[in-house]
């Protein structure tokens, strides 16, 4: 089948056409960058990194409205650029020195997709059909965020929500770390107040799961088998705060050995997933 995005060359890395595409590792002017305090506004894009990042990016909810990459790569991507909605969307092809100047660095996966922000799902749209939900206090590590996309996507978690201090979601590094499930993996923030707003949740069936080695906890296995479970992790360090913990319908514990108190949220977090399915 012929492709249906239009292939345009582009050999000046000033060439205003990729624009989207340019700085991906400035602090103030990365195209990836959302709305900031005080007026400053960065342009909201989601970036996809690589070719297995592009496949699922067009497969999301996330329409891409240009591709920048090197040859190789739009042959490695021709069997999912005929899909009816890439009519007529730029694919700027580029050698991997000409990319290297628009994005600031040499990027060995050598293609990106760059889309706009879809409308925010809300809590209640992503929790309507769930039956196990990760949930996220103060997670402001955004490769941790990646990992935690991945792991719900690979082990049967349905949405992941969104509570206060976390890093944005929507990050080149978040959805690369992601693999791209960040894109297909739905999930929602909480706008209002936190953590009082659990309470939608537990409105909804969901028996709340803290995760944390603190006093009280019994162990994970013990706190699995609800209907609807939502599992609740927090930064690394910290953890859960004890207001959000006394929200919560159980505090669970993964057994340790050797003195180790805690995992990576990230681990810990997939070891619940796990628990959850097995």
């Amino acid at each position: 089948m012929a492709l249906r995005v239009d292939v345009v060359d582009i050999t000046d890395p000033g060439d205003p056409r990729v624009d989207d595409f340019r700085d991906l590792n400035s602090v103030d002017r990365r195209p990836d960058l959302p709305a900031l305090p005080g007026g400053r506004k960065g342009k909201g894009l989601v970036i996809a990194e690589g070719v297995t990042v592009a496949q699922r990016m067009i497969a999301s909810r996330f329409a891409p409205h240009a591709f920048l990459g090197v040859d190789k790569r739009l042959q490695e991507l021709a069997g999912d650029l005929v899909a009816p909605a890439l009519d007529g969307v730029p694919f700027f092809r580029a050698t991997a020195e000409v990319m290297a100047e628009i994005v600031g660095f040499h990027l060995n996966r050598g293609v990106l997709a760059a889309a706009r922000r879809p409308e925010p799902l809300t809590v209640a749209q992503v929790i309507e059909r769930a039956s196990t939900v990760a949930i996220l206090e103060g997670v402001n590590d955004h490769e941790n965020i990646g990992s935690i996309f991945r792991n719900a996507a690979g082990l049967g978690v349905d949405a992941v929500v969104f509570g206060a201090g976390c890093a944005d979601p929507l990050y080149r590094r978040s959805v690369r770390v992601s693999m791209g499930h960040a894109l297909l993996v739905p999930f929602a923030k909480y706008d209002g107040r936190w953590p009082a707003d659990l309470d939608l949740l537990k409105d909804a069936g969901f028996s709340l799961v803290a995760l944390t080695p603190g006093e009280g906890s019994v162990p994970l296995s013990e706190a699995v088998a609800a209907e609807k479970v939502g599992f609740l992790v927090g930064a690394e360090g910290p953890g859960l705060t004890e207001h959000t913990m006394r929200q919560c319908d159980v505090r669970a514990r993964i057994p340790m050995s050797r003195g180790t108190d805690s995992l990576n949220v990230a681990t810990a977090a997939a070891i619940a997933f796990y628990e959850r399915a097995r």
